[in-house]
């Protein structure tokens, strides 16, 4: 077990690399854009006309641009390296808001612009700030990547809530400004400012467009190994599973006789849980077998699932403790994926191997939804839906049980000698 004062000199030297990891992720589109979208649904429709289901399709544009840009923003890294490429993303992403707000009639345009967007501004999408905290933290790797990812709670909190103030001062198109204005007064100057990398693994010779060169498996060779693919499988289904019931828990706690605010307020323990998910399981991945901590946290759905299928309307406590295992594992599941991959392909190609890995999860996420909508309407009831979850998370725990003996790759181990400290950066 490494000494506390050991683990607390990362956070010591490399607290802004947190902050702007947590910045970093609040304001991409992933997280700023989706959580406030709802937001500007009514608007929209107001101001052109456009339906509600043409204008919730633009969020299937969206996940398709974030599906492309995962696959090129590791090419991007190598290219013309990570400092540059997150530069230039961040001052396109903040034009390219600034530019819908000239969208006339066609909702095309809106499509186009959500397509695109997240490709030409790749570098500002998680990869970007998981990368930079897995440079920087080892010995507190896991609760680093939870505190930055659970800014995407921090952006479900606020952003409803800024659009819509934005849109009372200004219209729909006053929202598309704020959404552009929050990356280039934050993001931008914190990225100038913070946006450095370890001396331990800044060597004489640079890459081509200054990319640092880390140790780490090859792209080519990961995509061959059994580890990737097992990783594959287990995280995208354990997304599926979650993406399941985050679309069907309200309406299947209302099939169970409970009233649409009672519904409402078990499923809020959701959004609860995958906070305390996100930051228990960082904290804990750092100090036990982080395979173990995966089986035991990706498991627990299994659980809640079996809640729901026998409890009843009136076992209220039971329901929000289904909900809660769920969305533990939920939280969990985004911070597990970011750092066994780190862990076991080391960091020289991580980009693109999680970027893969991403492309692959949100594919698999944007057409859940409509299987799902079909398993309920073949059968009628929400059933089938329970088992299907329950499948996903019983196949998830057994690819990892078989993966669990498996050794990490030796260059992600903090090297003797290698304590950070402030002078220790580089551009």
């Amino acid at each position: 077990m490494l000494s506390r004062s050991l683990r607390g000199s990362e956070f010591r030297v490399a607290w802004p690399i947190i902050l702007l990891g947590v910045v970093g992720v609040f304001t991409s589109m992933s997280a700023a854009l989706l959580y406030g979208f709802g937001a500007l649904v009514v608007p929209l429709e107001d101001a052109f006309g456009w339906s509600r289901e043409e204008i919730t399709t633009s969020i299937t544009f969206l996940f398709a641009g974030v599906a492309v840009g995962s696959q090129i923003v590791g090419w991007l890294f190598i290219r013309f390296g990570m400092r540059r490429v997150a530069i230039f993303s961040v001052l396109f992403q903040s034009i390219g808001y600034f530019l819908i707000t000239q969208i006339q009639t066609s909702i095309g345009w809106l499509y186009l612009a959500f397509f695109i967007m997240p490709i030409i501004c790749s570098g500002t999408i998680a990869i970007t700030w998981a990368q930079l905290v897995n440079l920087w933290y080892v010995r507190n790797r896991g609760l680093a990547l939870a505190i930055i990812f659970s800014a995407t709670g921090l952006a479900a909190m606020i952003m409803p809530s800024a659009i819509t103030w934005a849109i009372s001062w200004g219209g729909w198109k006053a929202a598309f400004v704020l959404l552009g204005a929050i990356p280039l007064l934050l993001t931008l100057p914190l990225t100038l400012l913070w946006m450095k990398f370890p001396q331990v693994y800044a060597t004489e010779s640079k890459g081509e467009g200054g990319a640092l060169e880390i140790p780490g498996i090859p792209f080519r060779q990961a995509l061959k190994s059994r580890v990737f693919l097992g990783y594959n499988i287990a995280f995208t289904l354990s997304v599926a599973l979650t993406v399941g019931m985050v679309t069907n828990a309200v309406p299947l706690l209302q099939d169970m006789g409970l009233s649409a605010a009672t519904a409402s307020a078990v499923f809020s323990s959701f959004g609860v849980s995958i906070v305390v998910g996100r930051l228990l399981v960082g904290f804990i991945i750092d100090r036990y077998r982080p395979t173990v901590v995966a089986i035991v946290s990706l498991a627990l759905p299994m659980a809640g699932c079996l809640i729901f299928l026998h409890a009843g309307s009136g076992d209220i406590y039971l329901l929000i403790m289904a909900t809660a295992l769920i969305g533990f594992s939920a939280g969990a599941e985004f911070d597990l994926a970011a750092f066994l991959i780190a862990r076991y392909f080391g960091l020289k190609d991580y980009a693109r191997i999680f970027g893969l890995h991403l492309g692959l999860i949100t594919i698999i996420a944007g057409g859940m939804p409509a299987w799902f909508g079909y398993l309920y309407g073949t059968y009628g009831n929400y059933t089938p839906v329970l088992w299907f979850c329950f499948a996903c998370s019983f196949i998830t725990t057994l690819v990892l049980f078989l993966m669990k003996d498996i050794p990490a790759y030796a260059a992600t181990a903090a090297p003797k000698g290698t304590e950070l400290s402030a002078g220790q950066v580089t551009q």
